[in-house]
């Protein structure tokens, strides 16, 4: 059995901005750092074996914070890398909306048909990131391992993990530096844990996913 710690990084500005990342590579808000360290000093597994990230700058940093504290590196991997939004990275929701409102409804209501203007689709990054995660799980046999990196990839590998289809990915909640825990056996894998933010707990932050549209 190897089991799998997926966690999203910590807050970025334009999290709290609405800005769509993808692959821009913005950095951890001050917000975002005290996350990452409060990850870090309450990170509720006692040992880990390997810590994987996304190369992206708020991810890798997240991944250091938990890496120091078991004194391990951290290895980088393009397929972690968060969803690539095209056109889209850097402007907000009313923005993309008003642009291509068609396509931006498909995002939330058809996210398995979507491909992004000029970018990828989310079933895209299903295949590179959970293939990933099945070659580490093979890999990494009987051990625990860490994959910090990004909402959108980390609802898809959960997915994935859940034999739920990638539709229904907005179904799952990813707060800044959630925790997931999956197990993976011969047999298949279970979630055994989903966005557990208690090493936040007594601290005033909240998901920053204001990109999606409001309900």
């Amino acid at each position: 059995m190897t089991k799998i710690i997926l966690v999203r990084h910590g807050q970025t500005i334009w999290n709290k901005l609405g800005k769509y990342q993808g692959q821009a590579d913005v950095e951890l808000s001050d917000a975002g750092k005290r996350q990452a360290e409060l990850l870090g000093e309450n990170f509720p597994i006692n040992h880990i074996d390997v810590v994987f990230a996304s190369p992206l700058k708020r991810a890798r940093e997240t991944a250091e914070a938990v890496a120091r504290k078991f004194n391990l590196p951290v290895v980088t991997c393009e397929e972690f890398r968060e969803i690539n939004f095209g056109d889209w990275e850097g402007l907000t929701y009313d923005e993309i909306h008003q642009k291509w409102p068609q396509e931006h409804d498909m995002l939330f209501q058809s996210p398995d048909q979507l491909t992004c203007p000029n970018g990828e689709s989310f079933a895209e990054v299903q295949k590179r990131a959970a293939g990933k995660m099945l070659e580490i799980i093979k890999e990494y046999d009987e051990k625990v391992v860490v994959i910090t990196a990004h909402g959108g990839v980390i609802r898809t590998m959960l997915c994935h993990a859940l034999g739920m289809p990638l539709k229904n990915m907005w179904h799952i909640k990813q707060d800044n530096t959630a925790l997931n825990i999956v197990s993976a056996y011969e047999e298949g894998m279970t979630v055994e844990l989903m966005n557990s933010t208690v090493h936040l707990m007594n601290n005033d932050f909240g998901c920053h996913d204001n990109w999606r549209r409001k309900k």
